[in-house]
């Protein structure tokens, strides 16, 4: 079954992004793209909740519908 878990993403003054959760302790992964950062997170969230299976039953579900920012540069 597929959960939301809800990130904080943050670019940081070296030039790589860091990723938190509010949703999962001790989420914190770190990248040098965007996309290698949400893989890495992706990667660290299964695990933890792996590991504390119970802690994480109550995350929401996936709907057909989800909010996603789209990022530009102009």
């Amino acid at each position: 079954m597929e959960k939301i878990i809800n990130l904080h993403i943050e670019k940081l003054p070296e030039g790589v992004y860091l990723a938190t959760s509010d949703s999962i302790a001790g989420l914190v992964a770190q990248g040098d793209t965007l996309e290698q950062t949400l893989n890495i997170a992706s990667d660290v969230a299964l695990k933890l909740i792996e590991a504390q299976q119970e802690a994480y039953q109550n995350l929401p579900p996936i709907h057909k519908k989800l909010d996603h920012p789209l990022v530009v540069s102009i």
